[in-house]
């Protein structure tokens, strides 16, 4: 019986787990897609001559497959969106600590895990669109008040199944008590103009169309989308200017739980959150850089400055689930 057949297999998969790669490659899962890590990673590799392979897919399926890996995987970083993912990766024990001084001097706390298993790298705020042609600027202020009856027939909103707003209302949760915030959920779907939308840039083109006239949205949708058309007739709004501030989530990373490079991994992790990496990584999504001491790209500056909520982003992780409830008991589908 030939034995060669076996070999070459035990070879290949050999090949396929990874671990033939240099001893100082990276390999990264990544739910942010190609085009905007891709600069980052090129750059780091032109500084330092270590080379970074990446994976890119959802975050469910590839949280899920660093869970079936285990000690097996060949991933050393994992990235991806909202404090709400990163939190439940965390949760399933697909992260270790990052152990890294650099990144808590550059990256203040409440865009970083508690038990230091992960950090921010860039930020976005889910703020108020509104209609140029039928909205004054002085008709808004927070969150709260899209509830009021002025407000009936002209809210648009994105699904409730996105995590997006699913943090957006954990946060709410924690800031003015489950009971309020059911209340206040309830009273946007009532004032709703339309059915939800399934993604934010479809939202701001309602708004701009004439279909709903204010809406909730992440920030770089409406940077996306007014690169495209200088012309739109929608702007952001800063809410609760004169309270908490507003809601602001993240994109982040860790280090796996079994990362074959940790050490270059936290290398990697250290330069992302530092100006010359944050500049690249925030403005190819025109986002806001994670480390203060970093300015934004002057389209994002154009903007206009704000005042942030200050509760941990790891907020919209604990509290994901009463979210949820709360969001389907109030018929926001």
């Amino acid at each position: 019986m030939s034995i060669r057949k076996p070999i070459l297999a035990a070879l290949a998969l050999s090949v396929m787990a990874g671990h033939v790669q240099a001893a100082d490659d990276i390999v990264v899962y990544s739910s942010r897609i190609d085009e905007l890590i891709k600069p980052v990673f090129d750059k780091y590799t032109e500084n330092t001559g270590v080379k970074i392979k990446f994976i890119t897919d959802k975050e469910a399926p590839l949280m899920a497959r660093l869970k079936a890996e285990g000690g097996n995987t060949p991933a050393d970083i994992l990235i991806t969106v909202d404090a709400g993912n990163l939190w439940q990766a965390e949760q399933m024990d697909i992260l270790q600590p990052l152990n890294s001084e650099k990144i808590k001097e550059n990256i203040p706390s409440q865009y970083r895990s508690s038990n230091d298993q992960w950090t921010g790298l860039s930020l976005r705020a889910r703020t108020i669109a509104y209609s140029t042609e039928r909205v004054t600027p002085e008709e808004l202020s927070t969150y709260e008040a899209l509830a009021d009856k002025n407000w009936k027939g002209r809210l648009c909103l994105r699904t409730s199944k996105k995590v997006y707003n699913q943090s957006l209302t954990a946060t709410l949760i924690e800031a003015n008590g489950a009971e309020n915030t059911e209340k206040l959920v309830n009273a946007w779907v009532d004032n709703l103009a339309t059915d939800v939308f399934s993604d934010d840039t479809a939202l701001l083109q309602a708004i701009n169309a004439g279909q709903c006239d204010v809406g909730i949205v992440n920030s770089y949708y409406y940077g996306r989308l007014h690169k495209q058309d200088p012309d739109l007739k929608v702007k952001l709004f800063w809410p609760n200017q004169d309270n908490r501030g507003v809601h602001v989530n993240l994109s982040g990373a860790g280090i796996t739980k079994y990362a074959p490079n940790a050490d270059e991994a936290r290398k990697l992790l250290e330069w992302m959150t530092t100006e010359e990496a944050q500049s690249i990584f925030a403005g190819a999504n025109q986002e806001f850089p994670a480390n203060p001491s970093v300015a934004p790209s002057e389209e994002v500056a154009a903007w206009g400055e704000f005042k942030a909520d200050t509760v941990p982003v790891e907020v919209a992780g604990k509290r994901q689930a009463e979210a949820i409830r709360l969001m389907d008991r109030a018929n926001w589908r």
